[in-house]
């Protein structure tokens, strides 16, 4: 099903709805059409024909919490991070590691976990990497924007661009 980018009253980016939660949004008037395509596909019922839009934005401004800019930390987090690429090998990863394990002090933060295969995660255990002497090809950092968790997607529709910060869009 279509994705579509919804805005707040300010014009910064929310989430993705699906189209059907759009339209919804936009028949009840709870929110207005900012930009759709030309060829857009269309939502028909008995009564009305409908044109699925790209960007909503809603009518009245929504107080998002101070803390929403922070991703939460969780295993599936860092495996969007790190695109289920092992980090010390590149491989497929499928569980996470700590670089500075937490018995030796290390804390359960986005700089001090990666992900990791099972296989270099064993070999790891509770060691160091400079005990065993392996070096991480890039430090691992907390993900940057709202938006970080939809750079898996295989099309961001070009008229999403005006609203989402460069950043957003990184891969």
């Amino acid at each position: 099903m279509e994705r579509v980018l919804l805005l707040n009253a300010s014009f910064e980016p929310l989430q993705l709805v699906t189209a059907r939660r759009a339209i919804v949004l936009v028949m009840c008037e709870r929110a207005d059409v900012v930009a759709q395509h030309d060829d857009a596909p269309r939502f028909r019922s008995p009564n009305r024909e409908t044109t699925v839009p790209s960007v909503i934005k809603l009518r009245h401004y929504v107080r998002v919490p101070f803390r929403a800019g922070q991703a939460p930390l969780s295993r599936r987090g860092v495996l969007a991070r790190d695109r289920h690429r092992c980090a010390y090998c590149g491989n497929h990863a499928d569980t996470i590691d700590h670089v500075v394990p937490k018995s030796r002090g290390g804390r359960h933060e986005w700089t001090n976990v990666v992900a990791a295969c099972k296989l270099h995660n064993l070999k790891k255990g509770n060691r160091l990497l400079e005990e065993i002497g392996w070096e991480l090809p890039r430090e691992p950092v907390a993900p940057v924007g709202l938006l970080w968790r939809w750079r898996h997607l295989e099309y961001i529709d070009p008229l999403w661009t005006d609203f989402l910060g460069e950043h957003d869009l990184a891969a």
